[in-house]
């Protein structure tokens, strides 16, 4: 990656033009030099001057407002990644700014809790000129993309493009309920559409009206397309460790939906690997809250000489939680309160698949 891209971020706010530069400044693998602007009228004289690559742009300012200054980019900069930040939940301003072309859309609080995945998606709009991928989240199949959409309980169309293929996928509060893609529609075509491994994607305002083809849950639609991948995937190639890493993932998730599992995350005991986690977009936070009821069940476990503890479990008014040891890696698993059946079971298996 060319270490000399350059990041613009605009924002009216100093304090924040502040942690944010410090914070992508710190975290960023690539490094980019990060510039600041704090109104429209400077960013454009910097936009004009200097290489910039990438425009994180904040969309409630005075005078001109961020829709404002992104329609101005578009049209004098079609080039330019575009990153939208808002401090408002409120979809008229998401469909509003991907209407105008950005490439993302961020919450700047969801921007602060998971700076992991925001920053995953900077690296890959920095070096968006790799072929694999799909635009936006370079590293990041059409599966993720559509996973992230269902997580985040987003009301959003993705109109994709494959070369001279386009498909669209309706998604209602997180609910995909219809999908058309290469003359099918439904199912079939929401199969057909996933065979796709490159193109681009964009978000388009949500049609609330859009009659319902689908009805299975989003994860055992992937479960399905996971076993049809293996049924008809040939011996590994090179070019297939893409698509193998894929459906590694989407096994993962199959088997939260097979044992009935709400999210799984996986904590390294060592700090040296980066948590990982399904189901569940606070990874970081659960991450925290991990470590410190692992340490507390450890002292408790010396407390009563009772050795090591390898699991315990607790309950609240929306789910069920159960935290299992390993030698490594501190696994956490949340249920629903209806959940049946040995969840101290269940979860070993969930804990026992993780690397299989």
């Amino acid at each position: 990656m060319d270490h000399s891209y350059k990041i613009l971020i605009l924002d009216d706010d100093n304090d924040w033009l502040s942690l944010c530069r410090d914070l992508l400044a710190n975290t960023l693998p690539s490094k980019p030099e990060i510039l600041t602007a704090n109104t429209a009228r400077r960013a454009l004289t910097i936009l004009e001057s200097g290489n910039i690559r990438l425009l994180i742009c904040d969309l409630k300012m005075p005078r001109i407002d961020g829709l404002q200054m992104l329609a101005i980019v578009r049209k004098r900069f079609p080039e330019l990644r575009t990153i939208a930040l808002s401090g408002l939940e409120a979809e008229e301003y998401r469909s509003r700014a991907y209407a105008l072309g950005v490439d993302l859309f961020w919450l700047k609080g969801e921007m602060q809790r998971n700076p992991r995945l925001f920053n995953e998606c900077l690296e890959s709009l920095l070096g968006r000129d790799t072929t694999a991928g799909f635009r936006g989240i370079q590293s990041k199949s059409l599966m993720d993309i559509i996973q992230m959409e269902c997580l985040s309980r987003s009301s959003t169309v993705l109109r994709i493009t494959h070369g001279p293929l386009t498909a669209k996928l309706w998604i209602q509060e997180g609910d995909l309920i219809d999908a058309e893609a290469e003359g099918a529609r439904g199912e079939f075509a929401f199969q057909r559409l996933l065979a796709w491994k490159t193109g681009t994607f964009e978000n388009l305002p949500p049609e609330p009206d859009r009659n319902r083809t689908i009805f299975k849950p989003i994860n055992a639609l992937l479960l399905e397309s996971a076993q049809t991948l293996d049924e008809n995937a040939p011996s590994a190639e090179p070019e297939q460790m893409e698509s193998s890493s894929h459906r590694k993932t989407i096994w993962k998730l199959s088997q939260l939906t097979r044992e009935g599992a709400d999210f799984i995350v996986a904590v390294p005991t060592d700090g040296k690997m980066e948590p990982e986690g399904l189901g569940t977009q606070s990874i970081s936070s659960l991450t925290h809250w991990t470590l410190r009821a692992s340490e507390a069940a450890a002292r408790l476990g010396e407390k009563l000489e009772a050795g090591p503890l390898l699991y315990f479990s607790g309950q609240n008014v929306e789910r069920q939680v159960l935290l299992m040891t390993q030698s490594d890696r501190v696994f956490l698993i949340g249920w629903p309160n209806d959940a049946s059946g040995n969840l101290v079971e269940k979860s070993r298996k969930l804990v026992a698949s993780w690397d299989s």
